[in-house]
């Protein structure tokens, strides 16, 4: 459908105001982050360019990248299986509930609204040992082992204690738009599946999932994203856990440019979390659409 010159006017507009918030706040900071990548700077001295040195080191002389992006790989595919398909599986529970289906899904969407930095205070004295949290005083008196389950503090436990908290945090939001999602879905399609005979189980797999299928795909590029950039709660929780067990590539970006004064390698990071947040989410919907 072509645009008449008065129609692309107003929608010109209309969408100048978002274009120009988003140019200033995404497109040119990438654009600085990706300079300032080429050179070796401490934010303060002289700029001396040293091309794609630091891409380089990142790959080659530096011990903590890899395993911080392998970290995130992980703490990303926790939050993929959390907040996407815990928040369908949700969202499915919810249309089934006959009554009180309002106050249900305030309740679950109460942690949401709740600071990152609440929810962190309420794990960490859920998760104590000193004094005994809540978790571990149920799961000792199921095996008295239990009692001392180091959740942030363990190499083997901090990294999946952080995602279960971010995945905790956010799964509501997505079983929210999941929940709009199954709203749509024609009455038509179940009502002729429960005439074939179609139990709950298949019309949720065989028509109401293939249906939202494209809302499924993508609250899981958003969650992907969101994901490669995590900061806030892993960090607050772990602080990067003990030998940097729990840390990601944003904590670890800012650990370079701010914590360091190393504002080029920092940049760098910040480059690559672009990179690996774009590849990562053209891949996932490239995989959906050849299969549709």
């Amino acid at each position: 459908m072509k645009i008449g010159k008065n129609n692309f006017k107003t929608v010109l507009f209309f969408t100048a105001p978002a274009l120009i918030i988003y140019t200033l706040i995404v497109f040119i900071p990438i654009i600085w982050s990706s300079v300032y990548s080429l050179f070796d700077w401490n934010g303060i001295g002289s700029m001396k360019f040293v091309g794609f040195n630091n891409f380089v080191r990142l790959f080659t002389r530096d011990r903590e990248f890899l395993p911080a992006l392998g970290h995130t790989v992980i703490y990303t595919v926790a939050q993929i299986v959390l907040q996407v398909f815990v928040g369908l599986l949700l969202a499915f529970l919810l249309s089934s509930i006959p009554k009180l289906r309002s106050f249900f899904q305030t309740l679950y969407y109460v942690p949401v609204v709740i600071s990152s930095v609440a929810i962190c205070q309420i794990f960490e004295k859920l998760m104590s040992l000193q004094p005994l949290g809540l978790i571990n005083s149920i799961l000792g008196a199921i095996n008295p082992a239990w009692y001392d389950i180091k959740w942030l503090t363990d190499v083997n436990l901090c990294l999946g204690s952080a995602a279960f908290v971010e995945g905790y945090k956010y799964m509501a939001m997505y079983m929210v738009i999941f929940y709009a999602a199954l709203l749509s879905v024609p009455d038509d399609l179940t009502e002729a599946a429960k005439i074939d005979g179609a139990n709950g189980f298949r019309i949720a797999w065989n028509v109401k999932i293939p249906y939202i299928r494209h809302v499924i795909v993508a609250n899981c590029v958003l969650v992907l994203n969101g994901s490669l950039r995590a900061y806030d709660i892993p960090y607050l929780l772990t602080g990067g856990g003990p030998g940097n067990c729990a840390q990601l590539l944003s904590p670890y970006m800012y650990k370079q440019a701010f914590s360091s004064m190393k504002y080029g390698y920092g940049s760098a990071v910040a480059v690559m979390i672009v990179l690996i947040s774009l590849v990562f989410a053209t891949v996932f919907r490239r995989i959906f659409e050849r299969e549709d």
